[in-house]
């Protein structure tokens, strides 16, 4: 395996192209591993507090319609 500065120097040497292509597929990466976190957490409940919040808001009065929210912008 390559240490992170070998790897930075490859980068480095790559084209343009080919870094933002790699940057982008990075990305992609990290996208995936938040979504699997956010789904994780879902399922074990760690975000059953917000969701009571958000619940709690709705019954309140205190949210409104999203098209109404898009439609100020």
């Amino acid at each position: 395996m390559s240490s992170i500065e070998e790897i930075e120097a490859a980068i480095r040497k790559l084209p343009s192209e080919d870094q933002f292509r790699l940057a982008q597929r990075i990305q992609d990466v990290l996208w995936e591993a938040w979504d699997r976190q956010i789904e994780d957490d879902s399922r074990a409940g760690r975000l059953d507090h917000i969701l009571a919040e958000v619940e709690a808001d709705i019954v309140a009065g205190r949210t409104k319609p999203l098209d109404e929210i898009l439609d100020d912008s």
